[in-house]
């Protein structure tokens, strides 16, 4: 009889979290403005999770030999998780409205069979008022948890938590 193997829920290469460059972004030269997004991961029950991984991608700008578009950062011990990349731009979205400029993460933690879908938004930004996804989002609490804030020069953060009091809010695809 086969024996059992462990289920990997974010596939193979979950070795790449240890190479810190793997969530910079900016590592092979890509011009632009470049910035920081940090923050922490919680449970619902307000404990970091330390042993997590986010992915990020984005659109804009476009990804190139230069830029990949795609990055990972394992969280640590204390729920941090960091990325470096450039400021994205506003896109166009589906029916050629645009959408505010933003990043894409996807959240793999355990207990969790797949992944939570998620975006960050910038504060401040004058296109959040009209963007199609923010839009749908009627309670400003709720809509808050999409929204990054100034964290010093070039930083932005964005804490996520899985449920709970200011749960954030997922897209289901």
């Amino acid at each position: 009889m086969p024996s059992a193997t462990a289920q990997q829920t974010i596939g193979p290469y979950w070795h790449l979290l240890e190479d810190p460059q793997v969530a910079d972004l900016t590592r092979f030269g890509a011009p632009g403005p470049a910035i920081t997004l940090q923050g922490r991961l919680f449970d619902g029950a307000g404990a970091p999770v330390g042993d997590a991984c986010i992915e990020l991608w984005q659109a804009d700008p476009s990804p190139s030999e230069l830029f990949p578009g795609f990055g990972r950062s394992g969280t640590n011990a204390d729920g941090w998780f960091r990325f470096r990349t450039l400021k994205p731009g506003p896109i166009r979205g589906c029916g050629n409205a645009t959408e505010a400029p933003h990043l894409a993460l996807a959240i793999h933690a355990r207990g969790l069979t797949r992944p939570l879908f998620t975006r960050v938004y910038f504060a401040a930004d004058a296109l959040n008022e009209t963007d199609p996804l923010l839009s749908l989002i009627d309670d400003r609490a709720r809509r808050a948890t999409l929204i990054a804030e100034p964290d010093g020069d070039h930083t932005w953060r964005l804490d996520i938590r899985l449920q709970g009091a200011r749960e954030t809010v997922f897209i289901v695809f």
